[in-house]
Order: structure tokens, then sequence, then C-alpha cells
């Protein structure tokens, strides 16, 4: 076999990369690059993949949000300038005993293995651990991978690439904030300014058609994204932007923990919808406040790909039983009523994993009864009609911060998808991984509509903005105990 010298066909990082490389090289594990659109960054990554899969035999990933996306983006790709593949490039076919074209895997004489993921499935991401990842357009993607993926790197000593262009003030502007001071990381934002790989003129052209498409205001929003790194920039197509900000601007998004007394309802995105095979579930709330409007209280977003009925049924209850273990820890006489579990029409649909005594495949909602939950399927609606609902009902919403994890992500990255032959925005959301959560979050607002009518059970206490406890005149300065032994010497005066 002839000398080959890796990084192969001549490449060498350009001069505003040769940081990232030589960071690696001096031994820092975790990436996280914020550069400009066209700045280079998936090639630097898979050149740094080729050099890792000749010196360690390893397993390596290389991940885009979406497994179509991956496939489009890095698999298929050509570079324009030379007219080769890139992954061809990076990877000199005489280096390998194997290339699988169906699932994206190169094996190399080496030992190690690279394959192409998508990140939208991450119950998918599982095999041999990777010593080598790769998150590509990370501010686009599922943030949760991150969370699976990075105590596996940790284990193994091996590293992680997140490369992307902002996309909002998301997951990526979190940990850019968080690490951009830590030894450990290389975190780097790279604007045209400091790169100067991308004419004036050519982002005055991109302005002058984005003005075009979008309107003055946008253009010069997506310019700021997509050429400055920006992470301040709105989300194009972004269906709940505003509500979002205006949540965090008056501190909804939290702690809020349940209320006794208070139904525990459900909302579910069966995710037959669309092919998947991803549920998402939604605990919540009707609880009054000091305004006298009651309040949506999201307590809880559960999710997961590959699962039943049955599988979710038990986690909920499992979390019910909790909750009110610990609210009897300061009232033995708590209560936490089980409420409704609110599911689309797809409901209907045969669960073919389960079947009666005739043999018939049974519907979801008949598996939802058997597992003891309170099915009521919500009136059936066009999508946009359901997003009108959820805008309506934001006014009210507390998200419970601690128990929701990505679902607030989610609800900011909702969007429109984008028909590039029509340029303008379709009707229909985009099928990204946001869409599962926020259709849970729709029928929750569809659902809410039939909740509202039936009253409430009387609460223990109010739920106020600020989330301290409404008390009446005379009673400040109590203190919790106070407010327990009080109220179950109301009830026995009342029996």
């Amino acid at each position: 076999m002839p000398k080959i010298i890796i990084p192969a066909n001549g490449w060498r990082p350009r001069p505003y990369q040769m940081p990232a490389w030589a960071a690696w090289e001096r031994g820092i594990k975790r990436s996280l690059l914020c550069w400009h659109r066209r700045a280079g960054k998936d090639e630097l990554s898979l050149n740094k993949a080729a050099v890792a899969a000749m010196t360690r035999p390893a397993n390596y990933w290389h991940g885009l949000p979406q497994y179509a996306q991956a496939r489009k983006a890095i698999w298929e790709a050509v570079n324009p300038h030379s007219g080769k593949k890139r992954i061809d490039e990076a990877f000199p076919k005489e280096l390998r005993t194997r290339t699988d074209q169906t699932t994206m895997t190169i094996e190399f004489r080496t030992g190690s293995v690279w394959r192409v993921v998508g990140l939208d499935n991450p119950d998918t991401l599982v095999g041999a651990p990777p010593a080598g990842i790769v998150l590509s357009e990370f501010a686009l993607a599922n943030p949760s991978p991150y969370a699976y993926l990075s105590p596996i790197i940790n284990e193994n000593g091996g590293w992680m690439d997140i490369i992307t262009t902002p996309r909002g003030n998301n997951h990526v502007a979190k940990l850019f904030k968080m690490h951009e001071h830590d030894p450990k990381w290389f975190v780097q934002k790279l604007t045209v300014d400091d790169t100067g790989a991308i004419p004036m003129d050519s982002i005055d052209a991109d302005r002058e058609t984005y003005t075009a498409l979008f309107g003055e205001e946008a253009a010069n929003a997506l310019i700021q994204q997509e050429y400055w790194c920006s992470f301040e920039a709105a989300i194009l197509g972004a269906y709940y932007a505003r509500e979002m900000e205006r949540m965090d601007r008056e501190g909804r998004i939290g702690a809020f923990p349940p209320w006794p007394g208070c139904q525990i309802n459900t909302a579910w995105d069966l995710g037959v919808s669309r092919g998947s095979n991803t549920m998402a579930v939604l605990d919540w709330q009707i609880v009054p406040t000091d305004t006298g409007q009651s309040a949506i209280v999201i307590l809880n977003y559960d999710t997961a790909s590959g699962y039943g009925i049955p599988w979710f049924a038990a986690r909920a209850k499992a979390r019910r039983r909790q909750w009110l273990e610990e609210l009897r820890r300061a009232d033995p006489d708590a209560e936490l009523p089980h409420g409704t579990d609110y599911v689309p029409h797809d409901a209907r649909t045969p669960e073919m994993t389960s079947s009666g005594h005739d043999g018939k495949a049974k519907q979801r909602i008949e598996v939802m009864i058997e597992c003891g939950m309170h099915p009521k399927i919500v009136p059936n609606h066009h999508v946009a009609d359901g997003i009108s609902a959820v805008r309506q009902i934001f006014p009210r919403v507390r998200i419970n911060e601690p128990g929701c994890g990505v679902f607030p992500e989610a609800l900011r990255e909702y969007q429109a998808e984008w028909d590039d032959d029509l340029k303008k925005f379709k009707d229909t959301p985009l099928a990204n991984w946001a869409a599962h959560p926020s259709d849970a979050k729709r029928y929750l607002a569809m659902a809410f509509r039939e909740a509202i009518k039936e009253r409430p059970p009387e609460p223990t206490r109010a739920l106020v903005i600020g989330g301290d406890i409404n008390l009446p005149p005379g009673m400040q300065g109590v203190t919790m105990e106070d407010l327990w032994n009080e109220r179950k010497r109301q009830k026995r005066r009342r029996m």
C-alpha cells in the first residue's frame, strides 16, 4: 500500500482554525466552536476524526440534528472546489476495509469505525461506545444527546466537538457561557471579522436576498446570526419566540412544585402522526392564583423512543406517588388526585403489540385504561388552531424547570417549515426534535378548554407570581408548619 499522510490530500487547518486544532493536540478533550457559516467546521472535525482513527482504534461518530440531514450534508456531500466527496477527501479509500452506504459506516485497517448518525433519536445512539464524537449544527439539535453521550466520553477518555452557528439564546448559548473560561474546554466564537473568510459583497448579497424574503428587520437579525454569531438574533419562523421571551422576563420558568389538592393531568403526544415511535408526556395542574385567574403549571416533561404506553403510564404513576410522599411530609392529609389523561384523536390507533381475547389489536386508549389511566380524547383540530390555542394560554403558563428539562428549549425552537421552492414558510411546523414536546403542549391547550369547565378541588394554598404564599392580613410571619396545623384544625371543626 502506498504511503498516505493524514490529514490527507494536503489538507491543513486554516490559520484561524489552528488554535482549535492545536488545543486538541495538546490534550483538550472538549471543544465548542461557534463559528460563522462556511468557516469549515465540519471539514476540521472530519480531518480530526481521520487522525484519531489512525492513532487510536475505536469508534467515532459524526452527528447532525437529523439522520436525513446527516446523509446529505456529510455522507453524500461533494466539495465544490475539488469535485470529490468530503468523506473520500478526509478518509482515503486505501485506508478502508469496508464502506457501508446503508448505515453510513466506514471501517479502517486500524480497526477503527467511523459512522454518520442522526441526533433526532437519541435512543438509537447505542452500541460500542465512541472515543470521538462530533455534534454538528448542535444549536438545531435536540440537546438530550449531549447529556447521554457526555458520560461515555468522560469514562473512556475520548473527545467531543460541538460545532455550530448560533440559533438564538438556546442550549448552545448556555454551554458557551458555562464553559467559556473553563480550562478543560476550548470555547471559541469566530465571526467574519475574525476570519476574513467571507467577502463582504457576498454577505451584502445575502442580506438583499433575506430582505426580499423576510423583511429588513428579520434579514439583519439573520445576518447577525449567520455571520457575526449573535446568540440574541431571533429564530426565523419560531411560533412562540415572543411568548417565551415574556415567560423568561416574568420569571414563569423556574421552580413550581405540585400544589396539594389540585388534580394532576397529563397531555400525551403519541408520536404516530409522523410515523415516529417517540412519545411525549406533560404532567400539569390547574392552580388558582392571587390574581383570580387560574394558572397552568407544567410540572414534568417525559419522552422516549421505542417504549409503549404501559411504560409511560408506570412512570407517570411513580411521579405522582413521589410528589404525594413529599407533600405528606409536611401534611399527612395532603391529596394529589389523578386527573385526566388527555390524548389526541390518534389514540384510537390500534396498538399492535396488545390484543384482546378475540386476537384483535386494542386501541391505544384501551391500553391506557387497562394501565389505570383516565384517558380523554381532545377535540380534533387543525395544527394552526392548536398553535393559536397555545398562544392564548401562554399568559397562564408556569413551567417547573427542574422537572421539564429540555421542554422550554423545544418551545423556543418550534418553528414553521421553510419551503425553499416557494421561498416562504409553510403552514406546517418543521418536523424536528422540538415537534413532539410542542405537540404535547398543543394538546394541553386544547384540553384546557375542557378541563377548566370542571371546578378543581379546593387547594391548600394559592400560587403567586413571585412564588410566595398568598397570606391574608395579619398572618405575615407565620411558618409553613403553622399553616398546615391551621388547615388541620379547620378540617376537624368541619367534621
